[in-house]
């Protein structure tokens, strides 16, 4: 007998489509800010988990961490950047995991600058990460693990900053929202093309949260930024974690093509 489709399964407890027991998930950008805590959502829903990020003592620390907490992690790392360095990447994951279910794209950078004043190279260490690094692994998890298994959760961690300009009387950040933009019509354009193969393809775009890449914003800006975002807040450690887990669990799994800003309101006013 073949399995029942989903349109023929009984109905799930709505508790039931967020468990990720017998998923395995890889974290790009893991060992701490947003990346750590979908790391942390996915791990306590039961998911299997590996992360990566270039620094390898907070890679540990953000390891032994989420184990302590009773989640089963691994980690590895990688400069995302480098193209070389993500295909060996992969494989090594793979290798660890022995397949994917769940990949987070999440790692990235940013830089501030006037257009005109923008150095070359930081333009191009932002394509590289921001989207170039991004294809690269989304190519071959897909291609060597969710493709042949037909099942896959793509989520990519984009930013409000892709949604739009930069607000008046803020950082100019050119590159930034250059490349989270193309992240945007990055993810629109994977879940048209592998949605066949039973993959979804979705991101967030969150706003202001506290970080290493926006603690000088936060510090200039903070008190205009709540000013200007509907719920007067920036976003908190627990933010981002119910948000990812649709997107990553049976929950979401006719969602694809989609850009959920996490912002307090702000992309709206």
């Amino acid at each position: 007998m073949t399995a029942p489709s989903p349109e023929e399964r009984s109905p799930a407890r709505a508790i039931e489509l967020f468990d990720l027991r017998g998923r395995k998930a890889i974290v790009t950008g893991g060992s701490r800010g947003l990346g750590f805590q979908i790391a942390q959502a996915l791990g306590e829903q039961g998911a299997e988990i590996l992360i990566t990020a270039r620094r390898a003592a907070e890679l540990e620390q953000a390891q032994a961490q989420l184990q302590a907490a009773g989640i089963r992690c691994q980690s590895l790392t990688c400069d995302l950047g480098d193209v070389r360095a993500v295909q060996t990447f992969a494989a090594q994951a793979l290798a660890m995991l022995g397949h994917c279910d769940i990949l987070v794209n999440n790692a990235g950078t940013s830089w501030a600058s006037p257009a005109e004043q923008h150095p070359i190279d930081a333009w191009q260490k932002l394509v590289n990460l921001n989207l170039t690094g991004v294809f690269v692994l989304s190519q071959a998890i897909g291609r060597d693990t969710m493709i042949p298994r037909r099942y896959g959760r793509i989520l990519n961690i984009a930013s409000i900053a892709g949604l739009r300009g930069n607000p008046l009387n803020t950082n100019e950040m050119i590159a930034y929202n250059t490349t989270k933009g193309g992240l945007v019509n990055f993810t629109r354009t994977l879940a048209g093309e592998w949605g066949e193969f039973g993959i979804t393809v979705n991101a967030l775009a969150p706003g202001f949260f506290p970080s290493r890449l926006t603690r000088g914003a936060l510090e200039t800006f903070g008190e205009s930024i709540r000013a200007m975002t509907p719920l007067k807040r920036i976003g908190g450690d627990d933010d981002l974690k119910g948000a990812a887990l649709l997107f990553c669990s049976e929950a979401g799994r006719h969602i694809t093509g989609q850009i959920l800003a996490v912002d307090g309101g702000m992309s709206v006013v």
